[in-house]
C-alpha cells in the first residue's frame, strides 16, 4: 500500500467525539458507568446484542467477555451496569466442557443454529442493534505457518450478508485481530467504511492498569521500545505488539505504519542478541518493572491446571521496522502468560521509561473486565474507543512475522505503510481500584456467572 492509498486518518472531528466519550460519564440503570457520554438530548439506550462465539466453555473468551454482559461487574471499582441486553447466541462448537446449552436455558438465551438465526433472532431481518463475535479458543486446524485459522473472517461475512440483506448496518466487534491472515483483514475493515458501520477489534491487555501510570507524553520521540510477553509465539505475539501499538502509537507525528518485519529464533536470536539488535538495558528495565509491581494473583485454578499445554517455543524476537525509523522489539522471555512488560527510551532521556501491566488477581480473566467496557460502549455511543487501525496494523504484523518465521528471512510489509492518528482511551482502561475490591482472596467462581458483588461503602 503507497502513501497515496493510505487509510482515512482519524479527523478531529471524530477525535473530539471520542476523546469525549472517553472523558464523561452516564447513569445506566443507577449505576456510573465511566468512559460513556450523551448528548443532552440523548437518552442511554440497551442496544440487542446477538453473541456469536467458537466455543463457551470456563475461562474461554465468550466466558470471559459474556461474564461482564449480563449483570454489573467491576471496572476501575465502581459496579457498573452492562447497558445491553444479550438477546441470542450462537455457538461454533461444543466442547466437552460446554457451557453454552446451560447458560442458554438458565439466561432464556436462545441459542441458534447459524449466525444468520442469532442476528435474525429467528426471524428473516436484522433484529440485533450489535454484534459481539467472539473467534477465539476451539478445535481449529493451524496452517502451514503456525497460524490458527479461527473463523472469524467468516463470522464477519455472515454476519454482513444478514446486514445486507436487511439494509441495516450495526456496530461490530471483533476479537483479537481480525483475521489471521491481513487480506481478509483489509476486506473486513473496508467493508465497514464502506458500509459505515463502526468497527473494533483487538487485544485486551492494552486496557489493564498500567504500574506505574505512564503514557507518552505530547510531542515526544520515541527512540526505541521494547514490548516483553511469556507465551506463545503467534497468540501471545500479537498481544504484545499490540501493547508496543497502543503506547508508541501516541508518539510525535502519529502513526505512518511498518515497513518490514523480522521473526528471530534459535541461532538466529542468540546472534541479535550479540549484534545488540535490541536494547538490553529496555529489556533489563521492562522486566524489572514487573519485578517492581509485585503483583499478586490466586493459584491457577485446577481445570485450567490440567489444561496446560507445554510451551515448546524457546525465546524469539519479532523486529519491528517502523517507517519513520522507530526501532521498536517484541520479546518472548520465560514462560509466564501473565507477563505484558514495556520499555522505551525518549529522545533527550538517558533512563528508560518502563512498566507492566498487571492483569488483575485472576490472572487474564480479570483483562476482560475493561475490554467488556470498551465492546459496551461500542454498542451504546456507535463510536469506536479506540482506533480499530490499531488492530489492522499489529493483525498485519503479526501475518508478516509467521511469514517470517516460516522462511527465515526478513518480510517488507509495504501493505503496513498506512497513518493513523491516535485517541485518548484511557478512560477505557482499568485504574486498579476494582482490585481493591475482588482480591487474590476473593473466591473464583468456576461455573457461569455473571456480574460481581457490589463494593462495601
Amino acid at each position: 500500500m503507497t502513501d497515496s492509498h493510505r487509510l482515512p486518518r482519524v479527523t478531529r472531528r471524530r477525535f473530539l467525539a471520542q476523546s469525549a466519550a472517553a472523558g464523561s460519564a452516564a447513569l445506566l440503570a443507577g449505576l456510573t458507568s465511566p468512559g460513556l457520554s450523551f448528548a443532552a438530548d440523548e437518552k442511554p439506550r440497551r442496544p440487542k446484542v446477538a453473541a456469536i462465539f467458537t466455543e463457551f466453555r470456563f475461562r474461554s473468551h465468550a466466558y470471559d467477555i459474556l461474564e461482564n454482559c449480563f449483570k454489573p461487574y467491576l471496572f476501575c471499582g465502581q459496579l457498573v451496569d452492562p447497558g445491553i441486553d444479550i438477546v441470542s447466541f450462537y455457538a461454533d462448537q461444543f466442547p466437552e466442557a460446554d457451557m453454552a446449552r446451560e447458560a442458554s436455558s438458565r439466561l432464556k438465551v436462545p441459542l441458534y443454529k447459524s449466525i444468520d438465526e442469532a442476528l435474525c433472532v429467528g426471524g428473516k431481518e436484522m433484529a440485533v442493534d450489535a454484534v459481539l463475535a467472539i473467534g477465539e479458543h476451539g478445535n481449529y486446524p493451524d496452517n502451514a505457518l503456525g497460524q490458527k485459522m479461527y473463523p472469524r473472517k467468516e463470522f464477519f461475512d455472515q454476519s454482513l450478508a444478514v446486514m445486507k440483506r436487511s439494509n441495516r448496518f450495526v456496530p461490530y466487534f471483533n476479537d483479537k485481530h481480525l483475521s489471521y491472515r491481513f487480506d481478509w483483514a483489509k476486506e473486513m475493515y473496508d467493508a465497514a467504511r464502506k458500509h459505515g458501520f463502526p468497527l473494533m477489534a483487538g487485544s485486551s491487555v492494552p486496557l489493564a492498569q498500567r504500574v506505574p501510570p505512564f503514557d507518552v507524553p505530547a510531542d515526544f520521540e520515541v527512540e526505541e521500545a521494547v514490548a516483553v510477553h511469556g507465551g506463545g509465539m503467534e497468540v501471545y505475539g500479537f498481544h504484545g505488539l499490540e501493547v508496543l501499538q497502543s503506547i508508541v502509537e501516541s508518539r510525535k507525528g502519529g502513526e505512518t505504519g511498518i515497513v518490514k518485519i523480522e521473526l528471530v529464533e534459535g541461532e538466529a536470536y542468540e546472534k541479535a542478541i550479540r549484534e545488540k539488535r535490541w536494547s538490553q538495558d529496555l529489556v533489563d528495565a521492562a522486566m524489572q518493572a514487573e519485578t517492581d509491581g509485585q503483583f499478586k494473583r490466586r493459584p491457577r485454578p485446577a481445570p485450567l491446571q490440567a489444561a496446560l499445554v507445554k510451551e515448546v517455543e524457546g525465546p524469539h524476537a519479532i523486529i519491528v521496522h517502523y517507517k519513520d525509523g522507530l526501532k521498536a522489539t517484541v520479546l518472548k522471555q520465560g514462560r509466564d502468560s501473565h507477563r505484558w512488560n514495556f520499555a522505551c527510551r525518549l529522545k533527550g532521556e538517558r533512563k528508560p521509561r518502563a512498566l507492566a501491566w498487571y492483569n488483575g488477581p485472576w490472572g487474564n480473566r480479570n483483562l476482560f473486565k475493561a475490554l467488556s467496557h470498551a465492546i459496551q460502549s461500542l454498542f451504546i455511543t456507535g463510536r469506536e474507543p479506540y482506533p480499530v487501525e490499531r488492530t489492522l496494523l499489529t493483525g498485519g504484523a503479526i501475518d508478516a512475522a509467521m511469514h517470517s518465521h516460516h522462511t527465515g528471512k526478513p518480510v517488507d510489509t509495504p501493505q503496513l505503510t498506512f497513518s493513523y492518528r491516535p485517541v485518548d482511551f484511557s478512560a477505557f482502561r482499568e485504574n486498579g481500584e476494582s482490585w481493591k475490591v475482588l482480591t487474590p482472596d476473593t473466591v473464583e467462581h468456576q461455573t457461569f456467572t455473571p456480574g460481581d458483588a457490589r463494593p462495601s461503602s
